[in-house]
């Protein structure tokens, strides 16, 4: 019996190592972040964005986005086109005062990573991938990219000739190290 029972004991063992992921790092967001929307008009960005990065290039499996942009931090250049932004129409930041966007698959590309996840605007939630360049390394790195974001899809405002559809974000989001 004790000559099956270590056999086992050590497949168990083997096994379970396999399956277990290795720490991934947690990094911190830097105050230099730059989220911008760009199209004809109009064009701004957003001041406050946070959340959490767990990020390690060898297990994408591990890693995890967890971030939001705070809707009343909309800056156009223009205080009533911000304050415009906010209202029931548009962003309607009383009832959803979060952008959000979590990640649930992160996948290598030849210039950084594809970040596949769900990006929630106004209540609405879709399924979006989110190219990004990594650089930098040891304790400071930057995520940079842009995609574009279909505001009817998320019931973002009217159909309008002066505000496209299609709105284009730039990223640029430095961390370091926690």
């Amino acid at each position: 019996m004790k000559k099956l029972i270590y056999p086992m004991l050590a497949a168990v063992l083997l096994l379970s190592s396999a399956f277990m992921s290795t720490s991934t790092q947690e990094w911190k967001i830097a105050s230099n972040y730059s989220i911008k929307f760009i199209s004809k008009d109009p064009s701004g960005i957003f001041k406050v964005f946070k959340g959490t990065i767990k990020y390690d290039e060898k297990d994408l499996v591990g890693s995890k986005f967890d971030l939001s942009i705070d809707v009343s931090s909309i800056s156009t250049g223009n205080g009533m086109m911000n304050k415009k932004a906010q209202i029931e129409e548009w962003f309607n930041s009383e009832k959803f005062p979060q952008i959000t966007f979590v990640s649930t698959k992160i996948e290598k590309t030849e210039k950084g990573v594809s970040i596949y996840g769900d990006l929630k605007i106004k209540g609405t939630s879709k399924p979006t991938k989110i190219n990004a360049t990594v650089t930098g390394s040891g304790d400071k790195m930057s995520f940079e990219g842009s995609f574009n974001v279909k505001r009817s899809d998320f019931k973002v405002g009217h159909k309008s000739e002066t505000v496209p559809d299609i709105m284009k974000i730039e990223f640029e989001v430095p961390v370091t190290k926690k």
